[in-house]
């Protein structure tokens, strides 16, 4: 039995060692986040250029991981790529595969620590702090990259110290425990948890090579531990492709799948080898110090997962067939739903964040486009099938709306540069008048539908007057549209000057149809319907100009979108040769 002074001293140096590994996983999380926000750009394009070389994708994986230090982290990017159509599942694949060797930089990093590298560190994080105080937002990038990189070694030490492993105590209660649970699936089960729990498997490893460098780990049984380290970093990809579309559930099964396989695989070698692989690791690193007992298990990490990788890389076409076969494409209706995904964990990469929300609004462009294009023909060809597809489209821009605006919320609320917050606020903008064109495309087809079931009948003179008009707007949205998709400023001039355009003819327009309203040409009940239509032609040009502006506003980092607007309208002989062509082409008879 233990007395109370050593329970206490007990309890002090596990305390002592949680602060060393919360410490230490502050400074992994501090270090991700800095390479994540300062290199998300460029990591995002290294990714986007894939291409279909398995090699050359194994390689970016690894160099992105070993940049931002997390291969969950990378798994998300990719499931996230993949889920806004720009990586196939074909390079997906040796992508994920890399970044499960990039991960084993941080076991190298805590093996070679020493006293000297301590010195350098704790300046390091001091310097960062300091760096932290700075105005300047790369400094500040640059301060939040050291102090994290400082703290990983800060609670390397705490654990490794005295106070923590050096108490006999501990080291009893950690043999004590490891004789219980020395079995190999019991050890990969613990690893498996461990990691899950925190979240990287680069922090688990680390804190196995302090166990077995302080002495308190056997070797042997670290190795288990390791192996289920890399089926617990599986669990953020898991869980980030939760709501996702089939293709990204997929690239997280793939990454579970391969990590169980190569778990699989180097269980059995060590269950059946296990004194000749324990004793090669010895023969590579001789000596009792810490630092060779540290390397032992840093060496075994990388040769796992480089190995792994070399025995599955000719399998990717069989994994990706094997993950289809298990995860089916779904139902057209939940195909819908999924096309509005987006992921929460991208908000620490809001380079990548921003570019998924970007293809998620274009979808929402494309469905507020549709609708209109069909009220168009709903007008005087009125059915159920158009009605269907317009209401459709209606609710999915609604959708898109909430999901993608309060997620672009979240985005805007959290730590971003100027330009992430920028092109934020402009997507913030777009998708409420993508939405609200929608609902006045839905209007246009409410306006058919009374004419058809009202038997109502405009003259041959107002048909083709709401024909040019008609026309006039749809080529306004195909301008605002295109310009926002390819983010091409340079329609500015044209919509604006389409826009008057089209505000002149909806006046001439209403005037007309006073006119034939007292010649009794037209009915009352016709007179309503033509208000209606009038107006929501001219809101949808409205918000045609408004969704230009926003992309004129980003170019030019000015989020005044009217005083933009009213300097396009000033801009002098190139406005109004395009105005006085518009008026041209859009005459009425």
């Amino acid at each position: 039995m233990l007395s109370s002074d050593q329970i206490m001293q007990l309890i002090a140096s596990l305390i002592w060692l949680l602060a060393g590994v919360g410490v230490f996983i502050v400074g992994m999380n501090f270090m991700g986040d800095a390479l994540e926000k300062s290199a998300s750009s460029g990591m995002k394009r290294l990714l986007e250029k894939i291409s279909n070389n398995r090699f050359s994708g194994v390689g970016i994986g690894a160099g992105v991981t070993a940049i931002i230090q997390s291969s969950s982290a990378t798994s998300v990017m990719v499931i996230g790529l993949v889920n806004a159509g720009v990586m196939t599942l074909m390079q997906a694949t040796p992508i994920i595969m890399g970044a499960n060797i990039g991960t084993t930089v941080t076991g190298i990093l805590v093996a070679l620590k020493n006293d000297y590298f301590n010195m350098l560190m704790y300046t390091l994080a001091f310097a960062g702090v300091m760096m932290g105080f700075a105005k300047k937002e790369k400094v500040k990038l640059a301060g939040l990259l050291c102090s994290g990189l400082g703290l990983i070694f800060v609670g390397l030490n705490i654990m490794s110290s005295e106070e923590a492993f050096g108490n006999p105590l501990v080291e009893n209660m950690f043999t004590s425990i490891f004789e219980v649970i020395d079995f190999p699936l019991l050890l990969i089960l613990v690893g498996a948890i461990f990691t899950a729990l925190i979240q990287s498997s680069s922090a688990a490893t680390g804190v196995v090579i302090t166990m077995v460098g302080a002495g308190v780990l056997p070797l042997d049984l670290a190795l288990f531990i390791v192996l289920g380290a890399n089926i617990g970093t599986c669990v953020t990809a898991l869980l980030a492709s939760i709501g996702a579309n089939a293709n990204s559930k997929r690239v997280a099964l793939i990454h579970f799948t391969f990590n169980v396989i190569g778990t699989a695989f180097f269980t059995a070698i060590i269950w059946i080898f296990k004194d000749p692989v324990v004793n090669f690791l010895v023969s590579v690193f001789p000596g009792d110090d810490p630092m060779s007992l540290q390397m032992r298990v840093s060496l075994f990490h990388v040769v796992f997962n480089v190995t792994t990788t070399l025995l599955l890389l000719p399998f990717v076409k069989q994994l990706v067939n094997y993950s289809c076969a298990v995860i089916k494409d779904k139902k057209e209706d939940d195909e819908l739903l999924d096309s509005i995904f987006i992921d929460e964990r991208l908000l620490s990469t809001p380079t990548i964040a921003l570019d998924n929300c970007f293809v998620v609004a274009t979808d929402m462009a494309h469905w507020a486009q549709q609708s209109f294009d069909d009220s168009a023909k709903a007008l005087f060809n009125y059915s159920e099938s158009l009605d269907k597809s317009i209401r459709e489209a209606e609710k999915m821009t609604d959708r898109y709306e909430d999901k993608l605006g309060s997620y672009l919320v979240k985005l805007s609320s959290s730590s971003i540069s100027e330009k992430d917050s920028a092109q934020a606020s402009m997507l913030l903008k777009v998708i409420g008048d993508f939405e609200r064109i929608s609902d006045h495309a839905r209007n246009i087809m409410l306006s058919g539908a009374e004419l058809s079931a009202k038997k109502l009948s405009f003259t041959n003179e107002a048909k083709s007057e709401i024909a040019v008009l008609s026309n006039a707007v749809s080529e306004i949205v195909d301008l605002s549209f295109y310009s926002f998709t390819n983010n091409d400023a340079s329609l500015a001039v044209k919509v604006e000057s389409l826009e008057e355009v089209i505000d002149g003819l909806k006046e001439k327009m209403r005037t007309n149809h006073t006119k034939r309203l007292q010649k009794g040409n037209c009915s009352l009940d016709t007179g309503f319907v033509w208000s209606d239509l009038l107006t929501n032609f001219e809101r949808i040009s409205d918000h045609c100009s408004n969704i230009v502006g926003a992309v004129v506003d980003f170019e030019h980092n000015d989020l005044n979108t009217h005083k933009a607007l009213r300097k396009i309208r000033r801009s002098g002989q190139e406005y109004d040769d395009q105005y006085k062509e518009y008026s041209e082409k859009y005459q009425l008879a």
